[in-house]
Parts: structure tokens; C-alpha cells; sequence
């Protein structure tokens, strides 16, 4: 048993105008069948977003009345190029759909940091050949007190391969070897706000989404109750307190 990401859920206070900005900037499809809106790569022959997708971590908008604070995200996406000239394009188009340069510290790095039109941090890197095949996501970043740690629960709660492990850097693929990364990067600071940018997760067709529940509070993960109610999903958090949730399949 495990599960697979299938989606970074990003909260904003006008959904569909920041969904409209992530299909631009990745080059992929916009849908909102209701309250949430959408993006991934590709539609079915219904019209709708294919979703789960079988090789993309695709990107849910889901509104909220609160706007972000100054605090910067735990969670957020690298973007891949594939060339100087491609990342100083990929740049330029996205400030004039609007994103805007953002300091987090980051000093003098051959990648660029910016942030979505509700302020919500991304990178777009320089070249990499190890993100040559990720399609535009490279990867999803999260900040964490300890990335062996979070390779150990991730390892064990999702079907990706652990890549690689330091006091610093963890990363995992999925096992594939198609998609983005998922990688934890050491951070001080302890948890100040709720995260506004977390992971969906769901089982595959055939396991049971009470039992894979059951299986990461034994991993660690804790119940999160953020007023959701009676839903389908379960809201829970990781040993470092980043919130995620394990979605039902349709």
C-alpha cells in the first residue's frame, strides 16, 4: 500500500484568476467544475481535466476569504528551462502576466525568485540536467527542520524512490521516473501560519483510503482539523506539521 501526490492545492482569495495564471505560466489547461479551479496538463474526451493524472503533479486553486501574509510559503514549485535563454524568457513572461521579483534571502543564485499575482513564491531555475525530463514543474520544495526525517515518512507514505539523502537536501521521483521531484530543504524557523500551499494525496484504484489513513498516523502524520467537517477527504500533518491531505478517488 501508498499513496501518490496528484496535486499542489494552493489557497487564494480570487481562485480563478490565479488558476488562469498557473495555465499560463506551465502552458497547461484551466477547468473549474465548481468552487475549485484546476490546472493540468491535459483534457479528456468529456471536456473535463484529466485527473488523477497518470505522470503530472497537476494544481488545485481552492478560494479562501484571507489574503497571504508576509510570511514565506513552506511549500513551492521550481520551474524547469532548458536553456539561459529559455529561463530569461520564461521570466520576462511571467512578470507580464503577473508575477512579481521577491527577496526570501536568496542572494546571488543563478535562479530567479518570484511570486504568483497573490504573492505566492516559485522559482524559475537555471538549466539543470536533472530536471530535463520533468515537464515545467522540476520540482516541489518544501521546507523542513530535517529532510532525513522527511525522507523517512515520505519514503513510507507515498510510492516515490527516494533519490537522495543529506542533512540538507532530500529528494524523492516517483518510481517512474516521470514528473517532478518532490524535495525537503533545510529551513530554521519553526511553523508560524497555517500553509497556504500543501499536497493532495489519493490511493491507488483498489486500496483502501481508511486504511492508507490509518497507516500514516502509525508513520506519525497527525489529524488536522482545520473546520472541514464531514468530507471526503482527510486533513492531516506530517512529523514536521505541514499540512497535507488524502483525497478519494472519483
Amino acid at each position: 500500500m501508498a499513496l501518490r501526490p496528484v496535486q499542489v492545492n494552493i489557497k487564494a482569495v480570487d481562485g480563478p484568476a490565479v488558476g488562469r495564471f498557473w495555465a499560463e505560466a506551465l502552458g497547461w489547461r484551466v477547468f473549474s467544475p465548481g468552487v475549485t479551479t484546476y490546472v493540468g496538463p491535459d483534457v479528456g474526451p468529456d471536456g473535463g481535466l484529466v485527473w488523477p493524472h497518470p505522470v503530472a503533479v497537476c494544481i488545485d486553486i481552492v478560494p479562501v476569504p484571507e489574503p497571504k501574509t508576509a510570511t514565506k510559503n513552506r511549500t513551492h514549485l521550481d520551474l524547469a528551462t532548458t536553456s539561459a535563454a529559455h529561463q530569461t524568457e520564461l521570466v520576462a513572461r511571467l512578470k507580464a502576466l503577473g508575477a512579481t521579483p521577491v527577496d526570501v534571502g536568496q542572494k546571488d543564485v543563478p535562479w530567479t525568485v518570484l511570486a504568483d499575482p497573490e504573492g505566492n513564491e516559485f522559482c524559475v531555475l537555471e538549466p539543470r540536467d536533472i530536471y530535463r525530463d520533468t515537464g515545467p514543474i522540476a520540482a516541489v520544495v518544501v521546507d523542513c527542520a530535517d529532510p532525513r526525517a522527511m525522507a523517512r515518512f515520505w519514503g513510507e507514505a507515498i510510492d516515490w524512490t527516494v533519490h537522495e539523502v543529506t542533512d540538507d537536501h532530500a529528494s524523492l521521483r516517483s518510481a517512474n521516473g516521470v514528473g517532478p521531484y518532490l524535495e525537503f530543504l533545510r529551513e530554521s524557523g519553526a511553523k508560524t501560519v497555517p500553509d497556504r500551499v500543501h499536497l493532495d494525496l489519493v490511493p491507488h484504484p483498489g486500496d483502501d483510503k481508511a486504511a492508507e489513513v490509518a497507516r500514516l498516523r502509525a508513520l506519525g502524520a497527525t489529524d488536522l482539523d482545520l473546520g472541514q467537517g464531514d468530507v471526503p477527504w482527510t486533513c492531516l500533518t506530517d512529523p514536521d506539521g505541514h499540512e497535507f491531505c488524502v483525497l478519494a478517488l472519483p
